[in-house]
């Protein structure tokens, strides 16, 4: 399986210091280079910045080719470049899973037929297989800005 990142999961996972479920997880990641840029932004998080800076090696930056992209952000007008990027480069690999927070982008993934997920179920997995201790990896994620439908954290930990 090919696992492709947009940048929320890895800002998101980095800021509640739990980047390291990622390789635990899926062994490798590929980024577009748009997604590395967005992490590289002067107002990114100093802790997003130096990991972007000195990636480590089980994160690939892949170079995607800007016609392809320019094609693909005609059909996707609502979603950014790293969005954008990401979904080209996942929609490459049918085997793909694709990391996304952002509803439209998982939207537009799920039409074209990309498996997606996000920060919550990266962290529901990693609990799942005893990398994370779920409660306090929401309670830190929560501290954040990172924001999700009502209830839908509450339903994860408790799934009745």
């Amino acid at each position: 399986m090919v696992v492709v990142a947009d940048t929320s999961p890895l800002n998101y996972l980095l800021l509640i210091n739990e980047i390291t479920v990622l390789p635990a997880l899926y062994r490798r990641i590929l980024i577009p280079q748009a997604v590395l840029d967005e992490m590289n932004h002067p107002l990114s998080p100093p802790v997003v910045k130096r990991f972007a800076s000195a990636p480590p090696d089980w994160l690939e930056t892949v170079a995607t080719q800007s016609g392809a992209l320019l094609a693909a952000g005609k059909t996707m007008p609502r979603l950014d470049a790293g969005e954008v990027a990401a979904i080209a480069l996942a929609a490459n690999h049918p085997d793909a899973l694709l990391l996304m927070d952002e509803a439209a982008g998982r939207a537009e993934a799920a039409r074209r037929g990309i498996h997606v997920t996000g920060t919550l179920g990266i962290l529901r997995d990693a609990a799942s297989a005893g990398l994370v201790d779920l409660s306090s990896a929401f309670a830190k994620l929560k501290a954040t800005s990172f924001r999700a439908p009502a209830g839908l954290i509450d339903a994860i930990l408790d799934p009745q």
